[in-house]
């Protein structure tokens, strides 16, 4: 008998326990039907259908919720089911409330967008550099896809080498936020800002890897009377006429031309400044040292005249090398000009009169020789 009473107790107390289970399950759904829902709310639901021109989803509301086809991306897509598919749990925005067969029109994008907007705000605070994607180009400039938003990027804040704003299209670029106003729904973005920004950090982690004495190659960019620049990856160093080569050269663009790359060695390096000094001529063997052992004091050679000054003449006589003939040197008279005795490009037989290839100094003299008893005996027939 106490068996008995005790199943039947027990019996009694899971009946209890059901009882209380479907009292509340009923208040919960009490609480779910009379769950307001307004325009603006942000609600949680799961995807439960995916149509060609929308998307339903349970909200647990009184029945699916709806989201428009032009109200699930920003961005354009030939299939629904490539933004969201079934069984996804996400947030939308509420567009309408119930209709009267309890229906709410949703919104995917508008979460995203609020989102976005959020971490605009956040990257234009921290000027940090975002992301975008070109997706049009329009009059004044190209519309780039963010966060899911919209943003422009007028014109004069693009910066597009070697191609057209139309090849852009689909590229995501690096861009800084110029300006935001979430009410006007506006976005202004400038990749001009954000690539100044990228090569003022190679600028410094160029100079700081770059030693006197550094091999490196870079693009000749720009040819100037006193030299050439040259891109280093983000910085340009410069290349001074003086040391584009071991012989005279008369201009920077006799030798190099834009877009060329060449390998330089690194001169000097000023941190503070930015500065950097390069050397074409030091990659080549130095000429003044291969002649040490070629020429010397009172031997005659022939070399061609390069240049003339008031105070002489300068003679290469080996390839890279050029010695100075002074006037006193070129005649036994007196009071002459250099351009009376020679013209440039002629070609002379000299005498060495002083031999310092250490110091690169090589002095020359036409006396004794024919040039300059040529001259003599012109002027004393006169």
């Amino acid at each position: 008998m106490p068996q008995v009473l005790q199943a039947k107790g027990e019996a009694n107390s899971v009946s209890d326990q059901q009882n209380q289970l479907k009292e509340e399950f009923e208040r919960l759904l009490e609480e779910t039907l009379q769950q307001k829902y307004e325009q603006g709310d942000i609600v949680k639901g799961d995807v439960v259908r995916v149509e060609r021109d929308g998307v339903l989803v349970d909200v647990g509301a009184k029945s699916e919720g709806f989201v428009p086809q032009k109200e699930v991306s920003n961005v354009p897509v030939d299939k629904l089911d490539d933004v969201v598919k079934v069984g996804d749990r996400l947030e939308f925005y509420i567009l309408k409330e119930e209709n009267e067969n309890g229906q709410l029109t949703l919104s995917l994008k508008r979460v995203a967008q609020a989102r976005g907007w959020v971490l605009l705000e956040d990257h234009k605070k921290n000027d940090e550099t975002i992301k975008a994607k070109i997706s049009n180009v329009v009059k004044g400039g190209v519309v780039v896809d963010v966060y899911g938003l919209r943003g422009f990027v007028p014109a004069s804040q693009l910066r597009v080498k070697g191609t057209t704003p139309e090849e852009l299209i689909g590229m995501e670029i690096p861009m800084k936020i110029l300006e935001t106003d979430i009410k006007r729904n506006k976005l202004i973005l400038s990749q001009r800002l954000a690539i100044q920004e990228e090569k003022a950090a190679q600028r410094e982690k160029i100079l700081g890897t770059l030693q006197s004495g550094q091999i490196v190659s870079g693009e000749v960019v720009r040819i100037a009377d006193f030299g050439a620049f040259i891109d280093l990856g983000g910085l340009d160093g410069l290349l001074p006429i003086s040391e584009i080569s071991w012989e005279r050269v008369s201009h920077p663009s006799d030798v190099l031309k834009v877009g060329q790359v060449i390998t330089t060695k690194v001169l000097k390096v000023d941190q503070e400044k930015g500065h950097i000094s390069l050397s074409l001529k030091q990659m080549q063997p130095d000429p003044w040292q291969e002649i040490e052992d070629k020429f010397q004091e009172g031997q005659t050679v022939s070399g061609t005249v390069r240049k003339i000054q008031s105070f002489g003449a300068f003679v290469q006589i080996y390839p890279g090398v050029d010695a100075l003939l002074p006037t006193v040197e070129m005649s036994d008279q007196t009071n002459i000009r250099p351009e009376e005795v020679v013209q440039v490009g002629q070609e002379v037989k000299a005498v060495i009169k002083k031999f310092a290839p250490k110091e690169h100094k090589i002095s020359l003299s036409l006396k004794g020789t024919d040039v300059s008893d040529l001259l003599n005996n012109e002027v004393a027939s006169v």
